[in-house]
């Protein structure tokens, strides 16, 4: 798994081990995400929950993001964020919690440009914290979702309706925006 552009291009990133494993966003995926939102990065600030080995908020501050914040509940995920940000040299711009993302999100003011979720499949997760997030982004912000093709998500959440939707095998990435700004009949 390696950082795709920007300043830490070609950077390759440790994942987890052993018990700890966790599912990374392939690079088709990750390469099909920021294609879609390459003018919605620099100079944003980009939440990666559920973050894992912490991938997509180094890809987003590789590219420019002025902030990321990182969510996972798992230690080792925490110190394996924490590697890949010395390695990439992009720690001063980022912030890693270790907590669970809905209590965390639950309990913070702050406000977010672009949120990627990908927390475990099936498990209703997903259905969970969209509501949540939702009421963290700012209004011209954009969530993307990465789930399997099975769970079950709602055209709208808060004021954050779904924009677009693509399919990758058995993977399904959901983009949803701004009442106000997402496309008509998505």
């Amino acid at each position: 798994m390696r950082v795709i552009t920007g300043s830490a291009r070609g950077r390759a990133l440790e994942t987890l081990k052993g018990d700890d494993v966790v599912r990374p966003t392939t690079d088709k995926v990750k390469e099909a995400i920021f294609s879609s939102i390459q003018f919605e990065i620099e100079g944003r600030d980009f939440v990666d929950v559920f973050a894992g080995s912490g991938q997509m908020g180094i890809e987003a501050l590789s590219r420019g993001a002025k902030s990321a914040l990182f969510l996972d509940a798992n230690k080792k995920a925490k110190d394996v964020i924490e590697r890949n940000l010395k390695v990439t040299n992009l720690q001063q711009f980022a912030t890693v919690v270790c907590a669970d993302s809905i209590a965390y999100l639950k309990n913070t003011t702050r406000e977010f440009d672009v949120a990627f979720l990908d927390p475990p499949y099936n498990k209703g997760i997903l259905q969970e914290i969209l509501p949540i997030i939702a009421q963290r982004m700012k209004k011209t912000g954009v969530i993307i979702c990465e789930s399997a093709l099975n769970d079950k998500i709602l055209q709208k959440y808060y004021k954050f309706t779904l924009d677009r939707e693509r399919t990758y095998g058995k993977i399904r990435v959901s983009t949803y925006r701004h009442e106000e700004f997402a496309a008509i009949g998505a």
